[in-house]
């Protein structure tokens, strides 16, 4: 795993979230948005297995830290500020709780 691949990984992810975040705001209906929610959490789930596999080949001492979608919802994220009025339905921006 190189560094460009885990980099590759974390902007897909970014992007998945983007889309997702988009979609809600324009009124997409909730079909789609389960639909990009899910490629958001594979996205996801595929960032934080690059991240551990690179921590690893890379002999890192430190533990991975994996992104979880309760600490995404309501942060700024990765770019440094969310969207205005990017607000998830309840049953999505809390999928956890």
């Amino acid at each position: 795993m190189t560094l460009a691949q885990l980099e590759y990984a974390q902007k897909r992810m970014e992007q998945k979230w983007y889309e997702l975040a988009m979609a809600e705001q324009h009124g997409a209906a909730t079909p789609a948005l389960e639909r990009l929610y899910n490629a958001y959490v594979l996205a996801m789930e595929e960032y934080n297995r690059c991240s551990a596999e690179y921590q690893r080949e890379h002999h890192s001492t430190n533990e991975p830290i994996p992104v979880t979608l309760h600490e995404l919802y309501g942060s700024c994220a990765f770019s440094g500020r969310r969207p205005e009025n990017a607000q998830l339905p309840y049953n999505l921006a809390y999928p956890l709780l």
